[in-house]
């Protein structure tokens, strides 16, 4: 399936900086009626606001309280289209005395948030003529490296739950996508030790834009994205893409 955004409802969660912030404005300067920016703080997107006006309306989402979002779905009801970017990233090695608890953090956010955003906004896509679901995942989640290696088995995580959603959603017409971006310029990013080889962020906004447009499932935005989403496309359209039997 294809997907036309122009003159849609779109919500974007962790949309005050970095790749939610540039997904926001992308959206809006590409002809989308409204942005929903889901931030833990409201405030944090005044910015937007005061660029886009009453394009871009702030709700309060945070990924690790499960009550935030039911509200935030509950008043979002003419959402097309969920761009679930938020993460969280503590990036400790399997050996470090704080792995446990920061893969229990990044779980929390990343995986359950994840769930968490399904379960709530897939009636409201339903609802409104099916829309998209689309998950940012990243290359972790494909390809484990030791330093981060908590987030990139949370990131792993999510994109087994992501397959899982493209197989229920399509039952009710949502199209899924699964964004696996590499290394990117934003504050998570720099965090990560990745600024020398950084992106721009406007690749992931495009790529998305362009995936909706080919009818693609998986999202590679960027150059290391691409090789190796390369390497990966033989796996993923007879494999991961095909329906097979459970037993």
């Amino acid at each position: 399936m294809t997907y036309d955004i122009t003159n849609k409802t779109v919500l974007v969660t962790g949309a005050n900086r970095g790749i939610g912030k540039v997904l926001v404005e992308t959206f809006i300067e590409r002809g989308v009626a409204k942005v929903y920016a889901a931030v833990r703080k409201p405030e944090t997107a005044a910015p937007l606001v005061e660029k886009y006006g009453n394009k871009v309306v702030p709700i309060q989402i945070d990924l690790s309280n499960p009550q935030s979002i039911v509200a935030a779905a509950q008043t979002a009801k003419d959402v097309q289209v969920v761009i679930n970017n938020g993460g969280a990233f503590k990036g400790a090695t399997p050996l470090a005395e704080d792995a446990i608890p920061s893969l229990e953090f990044e779980i929390d956010v990343n995986v359950y948030g994840l769930i968490r955003m399904a379960q709530a906004f897939a009636p409201v896509l339903k609802a409104n003529g099916g829309g998209v679901f689309a998950q940012l995942n990243s290359v972790v989640s494909m390809k484990t490296f030791s330093n981060f290696a908590t987030y990139s088995a949370s990131k792993a995580a999510a994109y087994s739950i992501t397959q899982a959603l493209r197989e229920l959603l399509t039952e009710q017409g949502t199209i899924v996508l699964s964004v696996h971006p590499g290394p990117i310029a934003t504050d998570m990013g720099d965090e990560a030790g990745l600024t020398d080889i950084a992106e721009p962020p406007t690749l992931v906004a495009e790529a998305i834009l362009e995936a909706l447009k080919n009818g693609d499932f998986h999202v590679f935005p960027d150059s290391m994205a691409k090789q190796i989403g390369g390497a990966y496309e033989s796996f993923s359209k007879n494999v991961v893409e095909v329906n097979m039997s459970e037993g």
